[in-house]
C-alpha cells in the first residue's frame, strides 16, 4: 500500500471535488481517509439508475439516514449523474454536510452547465505514483516503462493492462458520452499525440497526419485535458530579450499510456526513447509536488527562436530545470540553463535531473542532481 502525499481535509470538515485519471487510486484513498463515510458509488449499475433518474432519491434517502455532521458522504464518480449537484448543494446549505465528489472526468460536469456548488467545494486533483510516494521501492526504470497508475506499476507485466486501460477510456469515457463523432479518427489522434508527447504542439500538421480539421484537432486535445488524461505546458515569455516560442508543449499524464500509445517497448537508459519518457517524469514530479504542496507558482518551459531551451521553469524564475536522462553531464548540456541566466538573471536556482551516481555543483551554480536526490530535496522543500 502506498501513502499518498495528497492532504485530504478531515472528515466533516470541507466539501470538495477530488478529479484525477481513472486508476490513480481516487477511491482507495478517499476509503482510508474516511473508513466511516456514507458511499455512493455511481458505478454500480444499481445506484447510478436510482440516481440518474431521480437525483432526489439523494436528499430523502439522507433525510431518512439522518447523518451525523461530520461524517462524510462521499460520491464516486459524480461525472455520471451531474444533477445530484444540485442536491448535494441542497444539503450542504440546509442539512451542514460535507462531501467528498470523486470523478475521473470533469467534461460532461462543465460542458453541460451543472452545478459546480458555487465555491462551495475546493478542488484536488490525485496524480499517479511519484518516487516520494513509492519510498524505498523507487525504481526509476521500471516507473518509466511501467508508468505511475499503482497497479501498473506493481504488474510484472503491464502491457495487457495498459491495452486495456486505453480501450476502456475509448470506449467509457469517450464513445459513451458521445464525445467525438468519429471514435477512429480520435484513437488515431491519440497514437499521434503520444509520438510527440511532450513536443510543442503544432495543431495543423497533427490534423494532416489524422485527415482531420485544426479546430477538431484542438478539441481533441480539450478532451485529453477534461477527460485528465494530460495536461498543457505553456511557453514562458516573460520580459525576454530574445525572441522566444510561443507555442504550448502537451504531455500526457501517464507514460505508461504513452509507451504503449506511441508502441515504444522496452525502454533503456541510455536510448532516445527512456530520455523522453524520463523527462515526462520530472513534469510528472513537479506538477504533483506544485499542488499536493499548494504552492502557487506556475509551471512553464522556456525556449529561443534559435532552439536554445529549458525544460521547466517554476514560478516567476524561482527555479529551472533541464531533464537529461545521462550519466554524464557535459557543457553541452547546461546551454540551455546558461543563455537562460543571461536573458535572466534573477533566475535563483537553477538544476539538471539526470543519471549521474552523486550530485555535484557546476562554478557557475548549477545543481547537477541524480533522479533519486532530486525528487528527495524536492519533496523535502529544498528546491521550492
Amino acid at each position: 500500500m502506498f501513502e499518498r502525499r495528497l492532504d485530504l481535509p478531515a472528515r466533516g470538515q470541507e466539501t470538495f471535488f477530488l478529479w484525477g485519471p481513472r486508476q490513480t487510486g481516487k477511491s482507495t484513498l478517499l476509503r482510508r481517509r474516511y473508513p466511516d463515510g456514507r458511499w455512493i458509488d455511481l458505478l454500480k449499475a444499481d445506484e447510478f439508475r436510482r440516481y440518474a433518474v431521480n437525483p432526489e432519491v439523494l436528499r430523502e434517502e439522507i433525510d431518512a439516514g439522518r447523518p451525523e455532521p461530520e461524517r462524510q458522504i462521499v460520491i464516486d464518480e459524480v461525472q455520471k449523474a451531474p444533477a445530484l449537484l444540485d442536491e448535494v448543494h441542497w444539503l450542504i446549505e440546509n442539512r451542514g454536510l460535507h462531501f467528498a465528489l470523486c470523478g475521473s472526468s470533469a467534461r460532461k460536469v462543465k460542458r453541460g452547465g451543472a452545478n459546480l456548488l458555487g465555491g462551495r467545494a475546493v478542488r484536488y486533483r490525485l496524480y499517479g505514483l511519484t518516487a516520494a510516494e513509492i519510498g524505498s521501492g523507487f525504481d526509476l526504470t521500471r516507473l518509466l516503462n511501467h508508468g505511475y497508475l499503482p497497479r501498473m506499476y506493481e504488474a510484472r507485466r503491464p502491457g495487457r493492462l495498459l491495452d486495456a486501460y486505453v480501450a476502456d477510456y475509448l470506449r467509457e469515457e469517450v464513445a459513451a458520452e458521445g464525445l467525438v463523432r468519429s471514435l477512429p479518427a480520435f484513437s488515431g489522434f491519440l497514437d499521434a499525440a503520444a509520438l510527440g508527447d511532450g513536443g510543442v504542439v503544432n495543431c495543423s500538421n497533427l490534423a494532416r497526419e489524422c485527415g482531420v480539421s485544426s479546430r477538431t484537432v484542438r478539441g481533441y486535445f480539450g478532451i485529453l485535458e477534461d477527460t485528465l488524461l494530460g495536461r498543457w505546458l505553456p511557453a514562458w515569455r516573460k520580459r525576454s530579450r530574445r525572441r522566444t516560442i510561443g507555442a504550448p508543449k502537451f504531455y500526457f499524464a501517464d507514460v505508461g499510456v504513452v509507451n504503449r500509445l506511441a508502441r515504444r517497448g522496452e525502454l533503456s537508459p541510455g536510448s532516445e526513447l527512456y530520455g523522453r519518457a524520463f523527462e515526462n517524469w520530472v513534469f510528472h514530479e513537479l506538477s504533483a509536488c506544485l499542488d499536493y504542496r499548494e504552492l502557487d507558482h506556475e509551471l512553464a518551459y522556456w525556449r529561443l527562436a534559435g532552439g536554445t531551451e529549458v525544460d521547466f521553469v517554476v514560478g516567476d524564475l524561482r527555479l529551472a530545470v533541464e531533464a537529461k536522462a545521462s550519466p554524464r553531464i557535459t557543457r553541452d548540456h547546461l546551454k540551455g540553463l546558461r543563455s537562460l541566466a543571461v536573458d535572466h538573471p534573477g533566475v535563483r536556482r537553477r538544476a539538471v535531473v539526470c543519471l549521474e551516481p552523486r550530485a555535484r555543483r557546476t562554478p557557475d551554480g548549477i545543481d547537477v542532481l541524480p533522479a533519486a536526490t532530486f525528487v528527495r530535496r524536492l519533496w523535502e522543500g529544498d528546491l521550492l
